[in-house]
């Protein structure tokens, strides 16, 4: 079997030892739940529930705000505490619903499971959309919007991202061992979406048993292929994995679909099966926890809402105190100077390390020796943008490929001096795009 991949990239201790072997183990919820009604990208959900009232695991709490937003569903049955600001993963307030659990697990009655392929293109969507489901690899684009393209007939491939490039993360890992069907399935529904589209799911070949299991599955299905990429960082980016897989090239100002390509991470194929299969919505997610500072790094199905300082007890808790705690990944996932945050939708991993390896690092100067030129998928200068990025020098930013970059991190992990280059793009990407917003 060919490899694919893309030009750039690195190769960082991957970390995945620590839990890939460890079977998903379901969390269990403590007494009080916080569901932020912004766990997506686009218009917050508007609550239903009120203060006081009883709710069943399952139940629609909140709906969606908009087009492009989506629903919140309570993961516990209980009672409303009531709807205020919490603090959330990013640091940020967000207006929540907070329930009581009552520990007991009372669920509502699904919408009885069908045949998926006797349903319409419409119904399949519209369970979708009910479902509340997004893109549960970080970025929380409502998926039934994604699946709902200008032109349906223009889409040529179907991606299932299951290179889980991050270091660490393993948790698309386990879902491929104990519920590879699903995936398949999931993908078999996505694609009845579309006329002419060919299935692609896409694995780093650091996960031969993945492969071989998903090659088993789908044998019979003439529509979908198994394609092997080499293990490189960032191979599950958008745009590489785009380009690995079929060989077209997507940039900032372009969508997937307009090169014929839609993109779903493993997680969210799965929700897809669970919500048009057996008629049950986004309110669980796998998690992986980990990192040297975490007793038994495993991988937990946690229900959305639940602490991070719970999820952490359910792995042990801590067996020494971490000098850095992240939500996501290593390369593109951020600090948290807490961890009384609820998990949500979009939540991929809580990592915790013993010691910060950029507590005591000091920054010298540039010596040109362009290894954040190599490293940079997007083919970009790292280093010039981010000078250009530290003198607010605007117009040269944008003329020399700024907005092209995808915040992998690549640039920053190579640089000998340890300039914060990712960071400088990034905050003069932010300003560009509040400008055009503006």
């Amino acid at each position: 079997m060919s490899k694919f991949t893309f030009k750039g990239g690195i190769h960082p201790y991957d970390g995945k030892d620590l839990s890939r072997d460890k079977a998903i183990i379901d969390a269990v919820p403590g007494d009080e739940m916080v569901y932020p009604l912004s766990q997506h990208i686009g218009a917050p959900a508007k609550p239903l529930v009120a203060k006081g009232d009883t709710v069943l695991r399952g139940q629609l709490i909140a709906e969606a705000g908009g087009f492009v937003s989506a629903p919140v569903y309570s993961s516990v049955s209980g009672t409303v505490k009531g709807i205020e600001k919490r603090r959330v993963a990013t640091g940020d307030m967000a207006e929540s619903i907070i329930i009581e659990n009552d520990g007991l697990g009372t669920e509502v009655m699904y919408e009885e499971a069908r045949d998926w392929e006797k349903l319409s293109r419409e119904e399949i969507l519209d369970r979708i959309r009910k479902a509340g489901i997004v893109g549960m690899g970080g970025a929380g684009f409502p998926t039934a919007v994604k699946l709902s393209p200008k032109d349906p007939d223009s889409i040529d491939y179907c991606i299932c991202n299951a290179a889980e490039c991050e270091p660490y993360l393993t948790s698309d890992y386990r879902r491929i061992i104990e519920e590879g069907d699903k995936v398949v399935e999931g993908l078999k529904i996505i694609l009845s979406l579309f006329s002419d589209a060919h299935g692609i799911i896409a694995v780093e070949d650091n996960k031969p048993e993945a492969i071989a299991h998903l090659a088993k599955l789908s044998k019979n299905e003439n529509l979908i292929s198994i394609k092997e990429l080499k293990t490189k960082y960032p191979q599950g980016a958008e745009r590489q994995l785009i380009f690995a897989t079929t060989g077209r090239k997507v940039n900032s100002k372009m969508l997937p679909a307009d090169v014929g390509c839609i993109v779903n991470n493993v997680d969210t194929v799965c929700s897809v099966y669970n919500a048009v299969v057996l008629g049950k919505p986004l309110m669980e997610r796998i998690v992986t926890v980990s990192g040297d500072a975490v007793k038994m790094p495993r991988n937990l199905r946690v229900p959305c809402g639940m602490s991070y300082t719970e999820v952490i007890e359910q792995a042990g808790g801590f067996k020494t105190k971490p000098g850095k705690i992240i939500c996501g990944g290593p390369m593109m996932g951020f600090a948290m100077f807490t961890t009384d945050v609820p998990v949500t939708k979009t939540s991929t991993a809580l990592l915790a390390f013993a010691k910060d390896p950029l507590e005591n690092v000091e920054t010298t100067p540039c010596i040109n020796c362009s290894r954040c030129s190599y490293a940079c998928p997007a083919g970009l200068v790292p280093g010039r943008l981010s000078d250009m990025a530290e003198h607010f020098d605007n117009e040269a930013f944008v003329a020399n490929g700024g907005m092209e970059c995808c915040e992998c991190g690549c640039c920053s992990f190579v640089c000998p001096a340890k300039k914060p280059l990712t960071q400088n793009i990034k905050s003069m990407r932010k300003m560009e795009l509040a400008k055009r917003k503006k």
